[in-house]
């Protein structure tokens, strides 16, 4: 019985792996047929696909998967529509937290994600000002931060940190697409993160660990959804 429970906890553990391995794929796909349909198939005019599918090679994504993505968003028969749609509210001990969803039903998530705040007390609320909002640009490089300041010297830049390989960019949103195409013209061409941020002012930090263990399920439990793409709070650990 033992060496079947064993194994039993073991293909549990996998079919959770592969369905959120699955559901990683189906909202990338959904962001990739997205970003075909509002710029097209060529990634040298549409950045946004562009990084997409390098996030998707990064996770090992099936080529079929992307193909099929792509194929469904130029298909002129093709009327599925997402809209772009984000939620913010406070979770539990006061957890600022904003929900960024892509849907073809905005009742039927706009209903999800309130119960799922709803269970654990929260609420929908303007958070919004508790963040600043942030172009964020992360790639890897043999390069030093010093070199990298080089190239984008001439623009705003919030902070520039590097940790193994990994380099970070802030900066202003607005400045997000030129600092980017002027790393590309000095070799950068393979970014990790190119994207607007909502980056916290202050952190909210809770040291009852039952309080931690249900803010985590809420997490879980909003990434779960089919239309949840990201979520960004201020809790920290």
């Amino acid at each position: 019985m033992a060496g079947h429970s064993q194994y039993a906890n073991i293909k549990h553990r996998k079919d959770a792996q592969d369905n959120k391995r699955g559901k990683v794929f189906q909202k990338l796909s959904r962001e990739i047929y997205v970003a075909v349909k509002l710029s097209g198939e060529k990634i040298e005019s549409n950045p946004r696909l562009k990084l997409l599918l390098e996030k998707a090679r990064r996770i090992n994504m099936p080529k079929d998967n992307i193909n099929r993505a792509i194929n469904k968003a130029t298909n002129k028969n093709e009327t599925t529509h997402y809209d772009a749609i984000t939620y913010e509210g406070f979770g539990p001990n006061n957890v600022a937290i904003i929900v960024h969803c892509l849907t073809d039903n905005k009742n039927r998530t706009a209903s999800n994600i309130r119960s799922y705040f709803n269970k654990v007390g929260g609420q929908f609320n303007a958070v919004q000002y508790l963040f600043q909002t942030t172009g964020v640009i992360e790639f890897n490089s043999v390069l030093t931060t010093d070199e990298i300041l080089e190239m984008v010297i001439d623009f705003d830049i919030f902070n520039i940190k590097k940790n193994d390989d990994v380099v970070l960019i802030t900066l202003k949103p607005q400045q997000l697409a030129l600092a980017t195409s002027t790393l590309e013209k000095n070799g950068i061409n393979e970014f990790i993160t190119n994207d607007i941020r909502n980056i916290p002012n202050d952190f909210v930090t809770i040291e009852d660990e039952q309080q931690v263990k249900i803010l985590m399920h809420l997490f879980d439990t909003i990434e779960d959804d089919d239309d949840v793409l990201d979520i960004e709070h201020n809790f920290q650990k």
